[in-house]
């Protein structure tokens, strides 16, 4: 089932966030990473600026991701499973409902060196955008050093 989560499911989209980032580790720069990957303080941030949305079953949150407007895009944020139930169809079930409830222009950004992550997105009809600096400056708060070393996916249609 996929529900908007709230701030009591912060201890669940941490827990989600942190193991499925693990994923991560090795992969992006050594002076992007660190642990925990996102704190509760910035969890907590991120929580108040976007929606949201986690796959529940038996009462447990499986995977979440953060849907954010954004000017005139909406951004799909922190997309997360926990590592043991990937490859179940949660991640690619919470993308079809967010892109179900986007009404502008979809994009979402990750790292440029996760590989199985771009191409998680492009099977669900993301292309990479050229203009990625220039996207990345505009609709993300993010550090030079995370623009340098990630990609723009976007959505024109759905």
């Amino acid at each position: 089932m996929i529900r908007i989560c709230k701030l009591t499911d912060m201890e669940s989209t941490y827990h989600i966030i942190n193991d499925g980032a693990l994923a991560y580790k090795g992969v992006i720069p050594w002076d992007c990473w660190h642990e925990p990957y996102m704190s509760t303080a910035e969890l907590m941030r991120e929580m108040r600026k976007m929606s949201f949305f986690g796959w529940e079953e038996r009462g447990r949150l499986l995977g979440v991701m953060g849907f954010q407007p954004v000017e005139d895009v909406t951004l799909i944020r922190h997309a997360y499973v926990i590592r043991d139930q990937q490859r179940r169809g949660i991640g690619s079930s919470l993308l079809s409902y967010v892109k179900g409830l986007a009404k502008t222009r979809l994009l979402v950004g990750t790292w440029s060196d996760a590989i199985w992550a771009i191409q998680f997105y492009e099977k669900h009809g993301f292309r990479l955008l050229p203009n990625k600096d220039e996207l990345l400056r505009r609709y993300w708060d993010i550090s030079q050093r995370q623009i340098e070393t990630s990609v723009v996916l976007g959505l024109e249609s759905h």
